[in-house]
């Protein structure tokens, strides 16, 4: 009901901005309403006509004040769907519980994707989010659930791989890492770091890791272009190696037209040399982030098979409930807590030996949306 009656009022703020009835779920009427009537910049263009999608709405939002209530009303209709109306039709109706489905082969990074429902793309860090994963909790009254979660797997493979002694140094210290790397970027003690900083360099060290462009990144923290790409420049100033890895990396995958994971996984970049530079530079992304993410999913997946065995051997009633990215979640008896606690942790951190250690942050919970 919460969700339904915040998508009318959010239909009322849009219909009241336009100043006329349309229906909002149509693309044609949108763009009418955005580029004909309210006169907004047209951003981009599709074989369909003027497009009004995620991208568009984000270059916009500056322009009119409907645009942020377009974007909450899609938000709110998108969980409405996926969640709030579908999730009471896929109750098992044996036992009464939410089954989602798991799939090996979908996603090219070698992740689990999850369907019917897919309970990896719910919300993190937004109360609707929270309030939908306050849904899922421990189906019996004398266990919680346990939530383990590797701690920034994608930037420690990234110090691994690069062998940036700078980088090592700031994990190893075992301080913020977005706050040592604005630290190092900014010229500033770390104690004197501010959250704009730190936010800036957590936004960059993130996006090196997505390939991300300095258009990419002005738009992410809202700064100009020419900003973002000093940002980048001093990055890679600051970690030398990350650049000679991401560029050796690209130069390797060029020429075998292929890249590996950790565990040897093969993902084919059939395009890496193609003439259309859009094509090639994706798959430029693509051959650093598959290394990376690839190798992060290779390492939970063995993490998953250590603890699946270790619960057997020792006849635990703990279950390991689903996967979310770098998370594991359990049902796990109350009596079992500590041990789990224990063994999770030790079989996820000892997954696999790099020149620092894996770190897993584990927390339990009546629910998934109490987790901290």
């Amino acid at each position: 009901d919460i969700f339904e009656e915040e998508s009318e009022l959010l239909k009322k703020k849009i219909i009241d901005f336009s100043g006329e009835d349309f229906n909002i779920n149509s693309t044609k009427q949108m763009a009418h309403i955005l580029f004909d009537k309210l006169e907004l910049p047209v951003i981009k263009k599709t074989k369909t006509g003027r497009s009004t999608d995620s991208f568009v709405l984000e270059m916009l939002q500056d322009k009119h004040p409907i645009i942020k209530e377009i974007i909450e009303y899609r938000t709110i209709e998108k969980l409405l769907s996926t969640y709030i109306n579908n999730i009471p039709m896929l109750l098992n109706p044996t036992t009464g519980k939410v089954h989602s489905s798991f799939n090996q082969s979908i996603v090219p990074t070698g992740r689990l994707s999850s369907t019917n429902p897919n309970l990896q793309n719910i919300p993190i860090r937004s109360e609707k989010g929270l309030m939908i994963r306050n849904i899922f909790s421990s189906s019996k009254s004398d266990s919680v659930i346990l939530s383990a979660d590797y701690s920034q797997i994608e930037l420690r493979l990234m110090a691994h791989f690069s062998e940036d002694q700078a980088m090592l140094k700031a994990f190893k210290e075992g301080t913020d890492i977005h706050k040592s790397t604005a630290a190092i970027m900014f010229h500033c003690p770390i104690d004197a770091v501010t959250k704009e900083q730190r936010y800036q360099a957590k936004a960059v060290n993130f996006g090196i890791i997505y390939g991300i462009s300095a258009f990419g990144l002005s738009r992410n923290i809202s700064v100009p272009r020419k900003e973002a790409q000093a940002m980048i420049d001093h990055y890679f100033n600051t970690f030398p190696k990350v650049k000679e890895f991401i560029e050796t990396t690209i130069k390797n995958a060029k020429l075998q037209g292929y890249v590996k994971t950790l565990y040897g996984r093969i993902r084919p970049l059939m395009f890496i040399n193609s003439s259309d530079k859009q094509r090639a530079q994706f798959e430029e992304r693509v051959s650093v982030n598959t290394i990376l993410q690839g190798s992060a999913a290779d390492i939970i997946k063995k993490a998953m098979i250590s603890i699946h065995q270790t619960i057997k051997e020792k006849k635990l009633k703990s279950k390991l409930l689903i996967q979310v990215h770098d998370e594991l979640l359990f049902e796990v008896p109350n009596n079992e807590l500590p041990l789990m606690m224990s063994l999770v942790k030790s079989c996820m951190e000892e997954a696999h030996t790099f020149l620092l250690p894996l770190k897993v942050d584990i927390s339990s919970a009546n629910s998934w949306g109490k987790i901290d």
